[in-house]
């Protein structure tokens, strides 16, 4: 129970970054990128925000009832491998609070069982179907809430995507922060609707792999003494990374999880800046900040930033050492934490908590182990304690399979078609590539599917789930030809040169190749792909594979799973090759939704998340690969501002292969009758006005010896995470050298522990989480008449873009869609809204948003460089 208290020890990094707040103007105007301005003291909850009245009435009972230590038992986890979760924290058991479950489950509950695999949500974004994202979302959350699980690690924003290669793309959504934040709302919504909290992740310039752990990257090879730091300016921090962070708060969610990463040189989970300014007063977030595992570095300074809650509570893993637990307990008894934070803290967290839940005997009881498939064994894991039965095998599928098999249909885009699809009862039919077939060690025989072997359905790392079962393409494919009657073959290889010739030169061949890519989380290497990949070229060889099958049949149909964009230069605008699908990372029912696709049981109506360019150095930005500052802190600076994906594409006037947004159909529709009307509203009113004073809850003892461990109520549990001390002796039972030798004013920056009335930030919403409210007034209504002129019933897309005029903008950016279902020879009217938000630029003199006098016009099109449609704003 020796806990290591490290705030102090951090003394001259801490001393570094420290400015006085008034300067924060002159670090605008300089916009040094490398440099994250302090900002203090955390913003304290708001009771009375949109949405979160009810849930703070509640937490403001439970909490007021809490002793000090039962509140620090709230915000630190109890250890890696202490309980059956990847992360828990303490539990209130005098009021009948169990343990709170926090695990990953972006696309379905990791490391469980009789879950379901979900598409990826680059899948899903696919879709451009809010209705279908939120149901996902609420999928997900259902069976979450049956598990036990309480806050879910996901949807993430961050990555965006700034770099194509980037490992955990896949994960997000899209690129674009329009896309990227109606994602991230609709999953929030169905997640918390179904009784889950939501956790955004990762909060934020969390963009690649690798250095994002100085440890990961030692275990690679590389000498750095820090984890990397992504240099952001602030106008490219608003308009971009925060963009789709701001949709999640405006939709409720309660919580935020802060990144592995540095922020202009300041560690996330202790970043004032991003967590104190941006997200809790800038943006109003009400819920709670989640540490990533072991991403937070300090004790007293990480509290003081704006960290809510560290995961999963020790340093480093089975170390038993906490900068919480009995550190946070001392912290507050001495004052260096001042006694509003732990309250805030506490009130945010059970806020977060009786958002989505009535009383805490809602609760399902957690009945799955994360770190083992047997049914009986010690709840206790790492101490091998407490023996008895910890998987229940309880079965919260449901008929989630057939929203999954859906979703991967209409998240494929169909990105080139001369007439080769829908397939009708082919003669024969032909499937080629390892990518079509099943791993022969089964689909969960990688850990975390660290492996590329058969056809890959999802990414690697820790945002993955069983497969319960995994259709592959060979499977579905198989069995649709045997109904049809048709002849069916496949040569499950890349390499089967022979044989793979042999087949595809018959007579009355269709065939299908499917090829793959993939990427995941840096702690799996898998063949030098670090995380993040090596480069945007298909794995396996499989454009020799294409090339070759291509060049000996006359209708070639190229399928591609992966979690990103490849390179497609060589082989797209063969003549020989009459379609080519990207079928992204689909989930459990791969094969079923590719077959529902070719053969037209599903007309496609994906559309591109991302853009396809000709070369890896068109896009622009990438993943830095070498370390670049010695053994310091690799120094990542995101000069490129806004420009990523189509936005640098446009800017740079480069040739697309297939542009964001582009999708095709199996009917044709046709665009007329654009109208814009303009609506009168209010002037804009920056926010006025100061916080009441941040409110505490009860005093409590300073008497040490009610803080010690109660031996004579329970056992130590081995390297268990408590709010206890172990001796009565402040500086012994904080196991650190340097406590007690410097005051909390020595080394905390100014206005840290600061508990009176603040005034609030022109840009926040006041009562309003999301920011301004007015931010969110609808200018203009933008309408369009969208008819299908083909023969089939369809899905169609319409994307809306805008440009802002301004010289340093992008040519046009997305800011609204609407998804169609249109029966042959009938026409639909589709309404848009363009709000403030929409049409505003990020100023950075006076830290607000504003509309900039440049002239503006709306388009609207299929996608970014098809935009046939266009009207003036006034």
């Amino acid at each position: 129970m020796q806990l290591k208290y490290r705030a102090a020890s951090l003394l001259p990094v801490l001393a570094a970054r420290a400015a006085p707040a008034n300067d924060r103007d002159q670090l605008s105007k300089r916009d040094d990128i490398r440099y994250s301005p302090p900002s203090y003291p955390s913003p304290w909850m708001n009771p009375e925000a949109d949405g979160w009245q009810e849930a703070y009435a509640k937490a403001r009972d439970f909490v007021s009832q809490l002793t000090l230590l039962e509140k620090v038992n709230l915000t630190t986890g109890v250890g890696w491998e202490a309980e059956q979760c990847v992360g828990q924290t303490g539990a209130v058991p005098r009021l009948g609070l169990r343990s709170l479950c926090m695990h990953d489950a972006p696309l379905g509950i990791r490391g469980a069982d009789y879950n379901s695999a979900f598409p990826s949500g680059q899948t899903a974004a696919a879709t451009w179907d809010r209705g279908l994202i939120y149901r996902r979302g609420y999928a997900i959350g259902k069976e979450a809430k049956g598990k036990g699980v309480d806050v879910i690690l996901g949807p993430v924003a961050g990555p965006i995507g700034r770099a194509p290669a980037g490992g955990r793309n896949w994960e997000g959504f899209s690129p674009d922060p329009v896309l990227t934040g109606i994602g991230m709302a609709e999953s929030i919504k169905g997640i918390q609707d179904a009784g889950t909290i939501a956790c955004a992740k990762h909060f934020i310039g969390n963009e690649q792999e690798h250095f994002r752990q100085a440890g990961e990257a030692k275990g690679y090879g590389f000498n750095i003494s820090e984890s990397s730091s992504s240099n952001i300016d602030d106008k490219t921090m608003h308009e971009l990374y925060l963009w789709p962070f701001a949709d999640a708060v405006r939709a409720g969610v309660g919580s935020v999880m802060c990144s592995y990463t540095q922020i202009n040189n300041s560690y996330g989970c202790q970043n004032s800046e991003v967590l104190n300014n941006l997200l809790k007063n800038e943006l109003g977030f009400q819920g709670f900040v989640m540490s990533d595992w072991q991403a937070q570095h300090t004790g007293a300074a990480s509290a003081v930033a704006g960290l809510d809650m560290t995961m999963p509570g020790d340093t480093a893993f089975n170390t038993g050492v906490s900068y919480w637990g009995t550190n946070l307990t001392l912290a507050v008894l001495n004052g260096t934490v001042p006694a509003y934070r732990i309250d805030d803290m506490a009130m945010r967290i059970m806020a977060a908590f009786f958002k989505v839940k009535e009383s805490v005997s809602e609760l399902e009881p957690i009945n799955f182990s994360f770190w083992t498939r047997d049914t009986y064994g010690p709840i206790h894991w790492a101490a091998k304690q407490g023996y008895q039965q910890i998987n229940f095998q309880v079965d919260v599928r449901a008929d989630h399979g057939d929203l999954i098999r859906e979703i991967g249909a209409k998240g494929t885009v169909l990105l080139k078609n001369t007439g080769s699809l829908p397939l009708d009862k082919p003669k024969f039919l032909a499937v080629i590539g390892e990518d079509a077939g099943s791993n022969p060690n089964g689909p969960n025989s990688c850990g975390d599917r660290g492996c590329a072997t058969g056809t890959v359905a999802m990414g690697w790392g820790s945002g993955t789930a069983q497969f319960p079962y995994l259709i592959s393409p060979d499977a579905a494919l198989q069995a649709q030809a045997v109904r049809d009657g048709s002849r069916y073959e496949s040569v499950l290889s890349n390499y089967a040169t022979s044989q793979t010739k042999a087949l595809v030169t018959q007579a009355n061949v269709t065939a299908v190749v499917f090829v793959n890519a993939d990427s995941g989380e840096g702690y799996i290497n898998v063949d030098g792909n670090m995380g993040d990949r090596k480069n945007l070229t298909l794995w396996k060889d499989g454009d020799s594979l294409v090339k070759n099958v291509s060049s000996w049949c006359s209708n070639t149909i190229v399928v591609i799973h992966s979690p990103g964009p490849v390179l497609i230069s060589e082989w797209y605008d063969n003549p020989n090759i009459t379609a080519i699908l990207w079928a992204g990372l689909p989930g459990q029912e791969s094969g079923n939704s590719i077959t529902d696709v070719l053969y037209g049981k599903v007309n496609p109506s994906g559309r591109s998340p991302f853009t396809w360019g000709a070369a890896r150095e068109d896009y622009g930005a990438d993943v830095l690969y070498t370390p670049n500052n010695g053994n310091e802190a690799p120094q990542q600076d995101f000069t490129e501002g806004v420009f990523i994906d189509y936005r640098y594409f446009d800017k740079a006037n480069s040739t697309v292969i297939y542009p964001f947004g582009h999708g095709l159909s199996y009917t044709t529709f046709e665009y007329s009758n654009l109208v814009v009307d303009k609506k009168e509203i209010r002037p804009y009113a920056p926010t006025t006005g100061t916080t009441p004073p941040a409110p505490t809850f009860g005093n409590f003892s300073s008497d040490i010896n009610d803080y010690l461990f109660p031996s004579d109520q329970f056992p130590y549990i081995y390297q268990y995470i408590y709010p206890y001390l172990n001796v009565s002796d402040p500086k012994q039972a904080s196991a650190d050298p340097l406590y007690g030798k410097l005051t909390a004013e020595e080394f905390l920056p100014p206005k840290a522990r600061d508990d009176s009335a603040q005034p609030l930030l022109r840009s926040s919403g006041g009562n309003s989480p999301g920011g301004n409210r007015q931010l969110y007034d609808v200018l203009y209504e933008v309408s369009v008449d969208v008819t299908n002129t083909g023969k089939l019933v369809g899905d169609e897309v319409v994307q809306m873009y805008v440009s802002l005029g301004g010289p340093e903008d992008p040519k046009v950016v997305l800011r609204g869609f609407e998804k169609l279902r249109i029966d042959p020879g009938d026409k639909k009217t589709v309404k848009m809204p363009l709000t403030r938000r929409d049409l505003s630029n990020w100023d950075v003199r006076v830290q607000d948003w504003a509309v900039s006098g440049h002239a503006k016009k709306v388009y609207v099109g299929k996608n970014v460089r098809d935009l046939g449609l266009s009207h003036d704003l006034e």
